[in-house]
C-alpha cells in the first residue's frame, strides 16, 4: 500500500497540484453592479426606474444538451444594490408554447425536474464557497450554501424575499438578499458569479459563464467576475436571535406508558464577529426533526448513512462534515442530540479572510435516561487554500464522558474518544481534476496500535473520458464515535474509468461504458472482497436515461451476517461467497405531467442464494398546487440447501416491501402541507407522517406534525406522537 502510495498517487497528485495555478477559467466574463438609482420594490416586474439603469446581460451559453454555442432560449439579467440587499432581476423568455414545467411550489425543489433560474454568488472567488439563491417558473424559492466547489446543501435556510411574475411568453423572477444573509470580507470589491437557466421545454441547460457540459453549471470553477464600483457596504450590527416555542403530545402503546405532554422553550444566536465569521449559539434548543427521514430496505452488512438536517449545524458545514471520505468520517453531527438532551452549544465557523477558514464547536448534552451520561463533544477545523483552488485541511475531535466513575456499561461507554486529521484537497482551476490525500488517527482507552486510516484518490472528469483511481487503509482499531466510520480493519483499492460516444442523433445525445473495479483486502493485504460493475449508459435530447448493468461480486466474511437483516440466522465468520448479478435501470423525460423510473436487480446472493430487486418512482403534478408521488422498492430473497446455510435460512424465501406515498400540496410557495407514508416489512413498521408548514416570515414558521407509527401487519398502534412548533427569526 505505502509503494502505492509513493510511487502512483502521489506523484500524480503532486503534478496536477503544479498544473493548477492558471488564470480563472472565465475572468474575463464581468458583470459590473452599480448602487440603485431608485427604490426597488420586490413584485416579480421590471418596472422600478433601478432596473432601467442597470447593466443588462443577455448572452447565455448552452451546456446542454450541447456547450459548444450560445443559447437558444433567451434570459435577461439586471443587478443593483443599495444600503441594505443585493437584488436580481432575471427575465426568462420562452421559445416554445405550452406551460412551464414545475413539480410544485415547495422550496428547494428538484433542479432536473423545474423550469428554473438561479445565481451562484462566491463572495472570496476563491472558487470554492458560496451560495446559491434562486426560483422555479411559478415562484418555488431555493437557497442554500455551496462548498467543495459547486456543491450546494439546500438545508440551510436563511432570511431574503423573492417574487415571481408571468405572461405569455416570460416569467421574470425578481429578488432582495439581505447583506446581512451574505458572508463576505470588508474591502472586497470582485466576487465570483454566475447564472444558471434550465428550460425544460426546450431540453435545455445554459449560463451566462460557459460551463462545460460534463459539470453542474454550480460549479465555481467556472464563474465569472461580479464587479462593485464599490466595496460592498458594511452589514454594521448583525445578531439575529430565533427563539422556538414547542408543545406536544406523544404516546408510547407499544410498551404502554402514559401518555407524555411536551413543553419547551429555547432559541438559536446568530452573532457575525465580522461580516465572514459567523457565531452560531444555542440554549436548549429542539432537534427534533419536523420531516422524516426517507427509509431504506437495508440489505448491507454496514450502517446505512442519514444527511443532517438541523439548522444549527449547517453554516459551513463542509469544514466540519466533509472531512475524511463518506465511510470515514472523523465527525457526523448526527450522532449527537438525538438520543440526549443538548443544553447549551456554540458554534464558530467561517472565513478568517480569502485563503483561511476556521471551523470550532463545542455542545454539551445531558444524561439520557437510560445509561448514557452527560457529555461533552467538541471540534475544531482549520483549512487553508493552496495553489489556485486547493487547500489543507486539519481537524481534531473530542468526546468526553463525565461522571465516568458511575457509569456501569464500560464495554459500550468509553471515558473518551479523540480523532486528529489532516488532508490535503486538490481541485485543478479547470475542475478537471480532483483528488484527496488523508491521514487521520484515533484516541482511545485500552486501544493501541492500528487506529490510523491513510486513504487517498484522483480523479480526472472530460467531456468524453474519465477516471479514478483510489485507495484506503483502515486499522481495525480506529474508532470515530462522533463520525461515521461502519468498516474497520481493512485495505481498498479502486479504480473506474468511462468513455461516452456523442452520435450524429436526433434522439440519443450520448452514450457510452463505464466499468469499476474495488477490491477488499485485510490487513495483511490478503484479498477477501471484490465487485466489479459493468454499466451501459445511453442519455436522451429528451433528458430521459436508460442503463444496462452487470457486475461481479465476492466476499469473505470476516463476522457473522444475517443476509435478510431481520430473520436473525446469521451466516459463519469465515464462509465466502460469489455471485453475479445483472439489471435495467430507466428515468423518464421530466417535461411529462406524469413521470417514472425503474431500476433492477436479478442475479445471485449469498450461499448460492438468488435475490430479485424491483424498484422505482412514479409521479403526477396537478401544477402548481399538487404533486402526488409514489416510490416502492420489492426485494425477493431465496435460497436452497447449502452447507453455509444455517437451517432456518434453508429452503426458505423472503419478500421485502418497501412503499412510501407521498402527496404534497403546496398551496401558495409559503403554505404546504405534506402526507407521507411508508411501509417496511422488514422493521416491521409502518409510519404515517402529516406535516403542515407555514412560513410566515422570512426564515420564520409555524409546523404542525402528526406522527404514527404502526406495527407492519397493522395489528396495533406502536406510538404516536403530535408536535406544534414555532419558530421567529428576529434581527436586532
Amino acid at each position: 500500500m505505502l509503494i502505492f502510495i509513493k510511487n502512483v498517487l502521489l506523484p500524480v497528485l503532486l503534478f496536477t497540484s503544479a498544473i493548477s495555478f492558471a488564470q480563472k477559467k472565465n475572468a474575463s466574463f464581468e458583470y459590473h453592479i452599480h448602487r440603485a438609482t431608485s427604490p426597488i420594490q420586490v413584485d416579480g416586474q421590471s418596472i422600478d426606474v433601478a432596473w432601467q439603469d442597470a447593466e443588462v446581460t443577455t448572452e447565455f451559453y448552452q451546456v446542454l444538451p450541447m456547450d459548444t454555442g450560445r443559447a437558444v432560449v433567451r434570459t435577461e439579467v439586471r443587478m443593483c444594490y443599495d444600503g441594505e440587499n443585493l437584488y436580481l432581476l432575471a427575465v426568462c423568455y420562452d421559445e416554445l408554447d405550452g406551460p412551464w414545467i414545475v413539480e410544485s411550489l415547495r422550496r428547494d425543489f428538484s433542479f432536473g425536474k423545474n423550469d428554473n433560474f438561479l445565481l451562484f454568488l462566491d463572495p472570496f472567488d476563491n472558487q470554492t464557497n458560496g451560495f446559491s439563491f434562486g426560483s422555479n417558473a411559478q415562484g418555488a424559492q431555493w437557497d442554500g450554501l455551496m462548498h467543495s466547489g459547486g456543491s450546494i446543501d439546500l438545508s440551510w435556510q436563511n432570511k431574503w424575499e423573492s417574487a415571481v411574475k408571468a405572461t405569455d411568453d416570460q416569467w421574470v423572477f425578481e429578488m432582495a438578499v439581505p447583506f446581512k444573509t451574505l458572508r463576505y470580507k470588508k474591502g472586497i470589491n470582485r466576487w465570483g458569479i454566475n447564472f444558471s437557466r434550465l428550460d425544460l421545454k426546450a431540453a435545455e441547460k445554459s449560463a451566462w459563464a460557459p460551463v462545460p457540459r460534463q459539470f453542474p453549471t454550480a460549479s465555481l470553477a467556472y464563474t465569472g467576475v461580479l464587479v462593485w464600483d464599490q466595496p460592498p457596504p458594511s452589514q454594521g450590527a448583525n445578531v439575529s436571535i430565533i427563539p422556538y416555542v414547542l408543545g406536544g403530545l406523544s404516546k408510547d402503546h407499544e410498551n404502554d406508558t402514559d401518555a407524555d405532554f411536551k413543553r419547551e422553550v429555547g432559541a438559536d444566536a446568530k452573532v457575525a464577529l465580522t461580516s465572514s465569521l459567523q457565531l452560531d449559539l444555542t440554549v436548549n434548543p429542539d432537534f427534533s426533526q419536523v420531516e422524516v427521514d426517507v427509509q431504506q430496505t437495508n440489505l448491507d452488512r454496514f450502517e446505512l448513512f442519514f444527511p443532517e438536517r438541523r439548522q444549527f449545524f449547517l453554516e459551513n458545514a463542509d469544514l466540519f462534515a466533509n472531512f475524511g471520505y463518506g465511510t470515514q468520517r472523523p465527525f457526523f453531527s448526527r450522532r449527537i442530540g438525538l438520543n440526549a438532551p443538548i443544553h447549551f452549544g456554540a458554534r464558530l465557523s467561517g472565513n478568517l479572510n480569502k485563503n483561511w477558514r476556521i471551523g470550532a464547536l463545542n455542545i454539551q448534552t445531558g444524561e439520557d435516561g437510560e445509561g448514557t451520561p452527560a457529555q461533552n463533544f467538541g471540534v475544531v477545523s482549520l483549512q487553508r487554500q493552496v495553489f489556485a483552488r486547493s487547500n489543507v485541511s486539519a481537524i481534531f475531535v473530542n468526546k468526553e464522558t463525565f461522571d465516568y466513575d458511575k457509569v456501569t456499561d464500560k464495554e459500550t461507554i468509553k471515558r473518551y474518544n479523540r480523532n486528529l486529521g489532516f488532508e490535503y484537497n486538490l481541485a485543478s482551476q479547470n475542475n478537471l481534476w480532483n483528488g484527496k490525500l488523508l491521514f487521520m488517527k484515533s484516541f482511545s482507552p485500552d486501544l493501541e496500535g492500528k487506529d490510523q486510516v491513510v486513504a487517498g484518490n484522483l480523479d480526472y472528469q472530460a467531456k468524453e473520458w474519465n477516471f479514478s483511481l483510489g485507495f484506503k487503509n483502515v486499522g481495525e482499531n480506529f474508532r470515530a464515535e462522533t463520525g461515521f466510520v461502519p468498516r474497520t480493519g481493512f485495505n481498498q483499492i479502486e479504480a473506474n474509468a468511462g468513455r461516452l460516444f456523442f452520435p450524429k442523433s436526433s434522439k440519443i445525445l450520448s452514450h457510452g461504458p463505464s466499468m469499476k473495479l474495488e477490491f477488499y483486502f485485510d490487513e495483511n493485504m490478503r484479498p477477501i472482497e471484490n465487485e466489479i460493475p459493468i454499466i451501459y449508459q445511453v442519455n436522451f435530447f429528451d433528458r430521459s436515461t436508460f442503463a444496462f448493468w452487470t457486475a461481479h461480486n465476492h466476499v469473505e466474511l470476516l463476522s457473522p451476517f444475517d443476509p435478510t437483516n431481520f430473520a436473525g440466522d446469521t451466516l459463519a465468520t469465515d464462509s465466502k461467497h460469489d455471485w453475479n448479478a445483472f439489471g435495467i435501470n430507466y428515468n423518464s423525460k421530466p417535461q411529462s405531467l406524469f413521470t417514472w423510473s425503474v431500476d433492477s436487480r436479478y442475479g445471485g446472493y449469498y450461499a448460492d442464494g438468488f435475490r430479485l430487486r424491483l424498484g422505482g418512482e412514479a409521479g403526477y403534478r396537478f401544477q402548481p398546487y399538487v404533486a402526488i408521488g409514489m416510490a416502492a422498492q420489492y426485494n425477493r430473497i431465496a435460497f436452497e440447501t447449502d452447507d453455509r446455510l444455517p437451517d432456518g435460512l434453508k429452503n426458505q424465501s423472503f419478500d421485502l416491501w418497501l412503499v412510501g406515498p407521498r402527496i404534497d400540496v403546496t398551496v401558495t410557495n409559503k403554505l404546504f402541507f405534506t402526507n407521507f407514508i411508508q411501509y417496511n416489512n422488514q422493521t416491521k413498521n409502518v409510519n404515517l407522517n402529516l406535516r403542515f408548514q407555514w412560513r410566515y416570515s422570512p426564515a420564520s414558521d409555524l409546523f404542525i406534525v402528526y406522527t404514527n407509527n404502526y406495527f407492519s401487519d397493522f395489528s396495533e398502534v406502536r406510538n404516536q406522537a403530535l408536535v406544534l412548533k414555532m419558530t421567529y427569526w428576529w434581527n436586532l
